[in-house]
């Protein structure tokens, strides 16, 4: 095995708090299953894993650690990030709707969109590629060689944590959908998580452009 049960017991450890913390990830999973279903909600899931599943590569392949140590690299990622989750906050507050066009008989979000977002919006997150570069390195043996796969090993474990996590708050806000599903609510709820993605934008661009 690359990394040691002991080691990756602590990995997993240490990545539960990341996991289990709110983040522009999670915020899409919740708008777009309330205003899709489980399907776009599922979709929307596993977009966030292939960014992971991406930044996993990038770091086995030390491309990661060329972008992050590239100040006009990484402030680009940083900028790209922002304007994606400005664009998906504007998007929410004018159809303040999102969800509301759902239940009028509108056109829902699909599950390709769904996904796409997802992914782009891990992608472009700094602050995916710092953990990735300031977190894994600790847990990775040197004596033990074949550093790559000790990171995709590790990468895998966070998939996994991940994955468990995220579509147990899409099931809870799909169930959530079925009892919550009226305009003002879906209106609500719309409105809240632009907000939120919007003040996460601003973090960006304060944390690793200005």
């Amino acid at each position: 095995m690359p990394v040691d049960q002991t080691t990756l017991v602590a990995f997993i450890v240490a990545i539960l708090a990341l996991v289990m913390s709110v983040g522009p990830d999670t915020l899409l999973i919740i708008r777009y299953t309330m205003s899709s279903g489980s399907r776009t909600g599922t979709a929307t899931v596993i977009g966030v894993q292939l960014g992971l599943f991406t930044h996993t590569a990038l770091a086995a392949l030390g491309i990661s650690l060329v972008i992050a140590s590239s100040t006009i690299a990484f402030k680009s990622i940083a900028i790209v990030g922002a304007v994606y989750l400005f664009w998906l906050s504007i998007k929410g507050l004018r159809s303040g709707l999102i969800n509301v066009e759902v239940m009028a008989g509108g056109r829902e979000v699909s599950p390709f969109v769904g996904m796409r977002d997802a992914l782009l919006t891990n992608l472009f997150n700094p602050k995916v590629i710092v953990l990735f570069l300031a977190l894994m390195p600790n847990f990775v043996d040197p004596a033990r060689g074949q550093i790559w796969l000790q990171l995709v090993t590790l990468g895998i474990a966070l998939l996994a944590v991940n994955v468990v996590w995220q579509m147990g708050i899409m099931l809870a806000a799909d169930r959530a959908r079925v009892w919550l599903g009226r305009p003002a609510v879906q209106r609500a709820v719309s409105w809240s998580t632009s907000a939120v993605l919007f003040v996460f934008a601003g973090g960006l661009l304060i944390d690793h452009v200005l």
